[in-house]
């Protein structure tokens, strides 16, 4: 099918299966650029071993601020010193895990909660 084919495709009946909430091991982690040039910004991805599915990525976060849950993603700010900004969502769940940099994620295991759309988040709480 050629990719403007795709324009034409209707919706269909049948909803996602979504999968439930769990311990998760982080497998890999990665930093993609979301959208181009002025308005790119950087994103963790972790592929995660889930027990109904081998491979899941997750990209966000749950996690306490202000005595609130907040659900963010888990995006890459630095500092001025070149340093992942603290009190982001990314520090806080690396804070979390006990860890200081991302490459020191995987093997780690975490639990998962639902955001509000119903897609899985990492539980930093």
């Amino acid at each position: 099918m050629e990719t403007q084919d795709k324009l034409e495709i209707e919706i269909g009946s049948k909803e996602a299966k979504t999968l439930k909430p769990a311990t998760v091991e982080i497998m890999k982690v990665e930093i993609i650029t979301i959208g181009e040039g002025s308005k790119a910004n950087n994103k963790l991805n972790c592929l995660v071993k889930h027990p109904e599915k081998d491979e899941v990525i997750i990209s966000s976060v749950k996690y306490e601020r202000s005595k609130e849950l907040k659900t963010s993603g888990l995006w890459f700010r630095l500092d001025d010193e070149g340093k992942i900004q603290k009190g982001t969502a990314l520090a806080s769940f690396l804070e979390f895990l006990n860890v200081k940099k991302i490459k020191e994620l995987v093997g780690k295991k975490c639990n998962t909660a639902e955001d509000d759309k119903g897609y899985l988040c990492f539980k930093a709480y």
